[in-house]
């Protein structure tokens, strides 16, 4: 079994019970390291110290940061960062309970899983999962993790509850100071526009995550297979040159005529890989009735959080402009 990654006190009210936060994720890519050109020496890296060029161990490095016009040096070590915010790295506190469609996605930053971190707490935590199951709602708190503090939403999702870290207003950034001039809305033509809608339509299908696969992480094993045994690689295709204004509208009509031709196989492609896995939701639930229920509440949740993405996207727009 996983060791969890964090363990402290999730607190709500006067409630408090004991959790421990577990990876729910992992990125599946090929690790690489270094080495001088031409040779097979590793490069390694060093922490040094630039005056006197010598290695120093990790235990005898502080932090600081430069304050002040003049640029002056505050040094700080971990007991003095872990003193501002005393017992605060051991607790999760719940501040409020929301709507998860009032949450905006672009700010959510990770998920993980969240369990009862004793036999003692599974009361508690099921009581705390059920109530915000029913009541179809998010909490969101605090926490200390890594010498970093994190906004995080914490949601009923079958038998368990996830914890999403999030970003904090203040770390969006202005689309307006990072985009170039976006097109006004209404500029297009009415039969591109009609023409666009039909395009979508016709490619608009059900989601399942299993449906989809990291393809570059495989044509990169590929390759050092490949040249492990001494075979040539082929290439990848080029990427498709910018689509014309003046051929929008005909390339728009063979998208559409194609996208029909494909569907029906889209479709048997997608049946066949939901006949050969449970799903998603089934590896992480074993409560069949819980389950559904949270099946059907992240429905309904994501329907919502359509209007929700449109109205901040709107928002962000307006600033843009």
């Amino acid at each position: 079994m996983a060791r969890a990654i964090w363990t402290g006190v999730l607190s709500f009210g006067l409630v408090s019970v004991p959790v421990g936060l577990y990876s729910a994720t992992s990125e599946h890519e090929i690790r690489f390291h270094q080495f001088e050109a031409g040779t097979t020496d590793r490069i390694r890296y060093q922490r040094v110290n630039e005056r006197t060029g010598k290695e120093v161990d990790y235990a005898d490095i502080v932090r600081g940061t430069e304050v002040g016009e003049d640029g002056e040096l505050v040094l700080l070590d971990q007991d003095e960062l872990d003193s501002v915010a005393p017992g605060r790295s051991r607790s999760l506190d719940i501040e409020t309970f929301v709507d998860l469609e009032d949450i905006d996605p672009i700010h959510y930053q990770k998920t993980y899983y969240l369990g009862p971190a004793t036999p003692e707490s599974a009361k508690v935590y099921g009581l705390l999962r059920d109530a915000m199951a029913r009541t179809d709602r998010a909490a969101i708190g605090s926490f200390v993790m890594r010498g970093k503090e994190y906004l995080a939403t914490v949601r009923a999702d079958g038998d368990l509850l996830l914890l999403h870290t999030m970003f904090f207003a203040d770390e969006i950034r202005d689309a307006g100071q990072e985009l170039p001039e976006l097109p006004k809305s209404g500029k297009a033509g009415s039969k591109e526009l009609k023409m666009a809608q039909q395009l979508i339509e016709s490619m608009t299908g059900r989601w399942d995550p299993e449906d989809y696969r990291d393809t570059y992480t495989d044509r990169v094993a590929k390759l050092v297979r490949d040249k492990a045994k001494g075979r040539t690689a082929k290439a990848a295709k080029a990427a498709p040159e910018p689509t014309e204004v003046v051929d929008l509208l005909e390339a728009l009509r063979r998208s559409v005529q194609g996208s029909k031709g494909g569907s029906s196989k889209s479709s048997s492609r997608s049946t066949s890989a939901r006949k050969s896995t449970s799903g998603t939701g089934a590896k992480r639930s074993t409560s069949g009735s819980t389950a559904k229920q949270s099946t059907a509440k992240q429905s309904t949740t994501g329907t919502s959080r359509k209007s929700t993405t449109a109205k901040s996207s709107s928002r962000r727009s307006k600033k843009a402009s």
